[in-house]
């Protein structure tokens, strides 16, 4: 995609939206892929899993930095930290939700109680507030951050779908370039304004996604005691 090869550089930070594969913004992670940009910092809730999304840059190589509250289902992911090659920071998963919305509402840090004692806390501004002790979480500000909708607008107004919103909407927040793949463009006025999710002043790039099959990260299956014929593979 010569939209994301004309934004990409080397060394850049990107905040990807998606939690495991719902959300994910495909088309765009494959076009970082492609451009094969190298020693990037990702934020995102997890890396995917092994041989799709995130999990792409990954296997090439092109992470030098991870910023995520989950990263167990990809293996690739473990491999290279365990060897040194990847940098890790653990981020809870509400602070990091946090700390990608504060960097778009303009609050450089905020005081939170969670991670205290723990090592998380580690280097981090321990402050009491009426008894209680907060560490102090800075805003991530990103130099990019790729999204993924099911509806948008020729202003960039986006619209997801139920939970394929997960961390798309405090992503988009937080970069200071935003690109969103939706699934549907339509035109001026269709979007009902009190269901926006994403208002589009903070996306600068719309791009159409491709169509495709969307993946399950784990099918899990167990007997409907409803039905007749639960328990019979059908």
């Amino acid at each position: 995609m010569e939209l994301v090869s004309g934004l990409i550089r080397d060394g850049m930070s990107i905040a990807v939206g998606g939690f495991g594969l719902s959300g994910s913004p495909y088309d765009l992670i494959e076009a970082v892929h492609a451009s094969g940009a190298r020693d990037l910092t990702i934020v995102s809730n997890d890396m995917s899993i092994d041989g799709l999304g995130l999990g792409l840059l990954l296997e090439s190589r092109q992470v030098k930095r991870v910023l995520a509250s989950y990263v167990g289902e990809n293996k690739a992911f473990s491999d290279q930290y365990l060897s040194g090659e990847l940098e890790l920071e653990f981020v809870p998963q509400g602070s990091l939700a946090e700390r990608l919305r504060a960097a778009g509402a303009g609050i450089p840090a905020f005081f939170t109680p969670t991670g205290y004692g723990t090592i998380i806390a580690e280097g981090k501004e321990v402050r009491e507030i009426e008894g209680r002790h907060y560490i102090l979480e800075h805003a991530i500000k990103t130099d990019l951050a790729l999204v993924h909708a099911a509806r948008a607008d020729l202003n960039g107004n986006l619209v997801y779908n139920r939970t394929a919103r997960n961390f798309n909407p405090v992503c988009a927040m937080a970069g200071r370039t935003t690109v969103s793949e939706a699934e549907q463009i339509v035109d001026l006025g269709e979007l009902d304004p009190d269901f926006i999710h994403t208002p589009g002043v903070y996306v600068q790039h719309l791009v159409s996604a491709a169509p495709r099959t969307k993946p399950i990260e784990r099918v899990t299956t167990r007997p409907r005691p409803d039905r007749p014929d639960a328990g019979k593979g059908n």
